[in-house]
């Protein structure tokens, strides 16, 4: 029988969900506002600002729940990024990714109770929860209120530099999703993660 650690508390499993299905509809919401066509749109325009605007509003307050929790858990100690050997740990992580993987080697930093993220992923997720998240929320609630938009920045809108931020930063949190989900295939199986976010046990291999 595959050893199994508790690693996602239900808090945890909660916030998970509801950030990933709130950003499936920031995504769609976004492209259609951005690319469709009048006469053809992905999502009826109205219809699409008012879906973004209520699913940016359920991300922000859901980091909440994530910040809280990161606080008061032990969480929060698994973002904490040592900077001695970070460098040489990185590149054991991406020679890992890029050779060890296909040649089944061993992990060179597992997964246990005290370690939930190699350095590769730490640094990921530290630079997305931390920085991204924050962007995109702040950028998004001032654009859902433009008064308190400077209006002038070095002669450019102040609203445009802020919509121009806000979707260079919504393309790296897309592109960062596809990646966490294939990386999320890299398990025990294929499913195995998938199904630790759901019961909370993931399973080592």
């Amino acid at each position: 029988m595959a050893e199994k650690i508790y690693l996602y508390p239900v808090w945890l499993r909660i916030w998970h969900a509801i950030n990933a299905l709130m950003f499936l509809v920031l995504i769609a919401t976004g492209i259609s506002m951005q690319y469709s066509h009048p006469d053809a749109p992905l999502i009826r325009f109205d219809r699409a600002v008012s879906w973004h605007n209520i699913a940016g509003i359920i991300v922000s307050l859901n980091y909440l729940i994530f910040l809280m929790g990161n606080l008061i858990t032990k969480n929060g100690s698994f973002y904490k990024i040592k900077l001695k050997g970070l460098i040489k740990s990185l590149i054991k992580q991406f020679d890992y990714y890029l050779r060890g993987l296909f040649k089944r080697e061993p992990a060179p930093f597992p997964i246990s109770e005290e370690r939930k993220f190699n350095p590769l992923q730490k640094v990921t997720y530290v630079g997305t929860m931390y920085v991204l998240v924050p962007i995109i929320i702040i950028t998004g609630l001032a654009l859902l209120f433009p008064e308190t938009i400077v209006s002038k920045v070095f002669n450019y809108s102040g609203i445009y530099l802020t919509a121009l931020l806000h979707g260079t930063v919504g393309f790296l949190l897309s592109v960062f999703l596809v990646i966490h989900v294939y990386f999320s295939t890299i398990g025990a199986s294929p499913s195995s993660n998938f199904k630790g976010m759901i019961n909370g046990w993931h399973e080592k291999h």
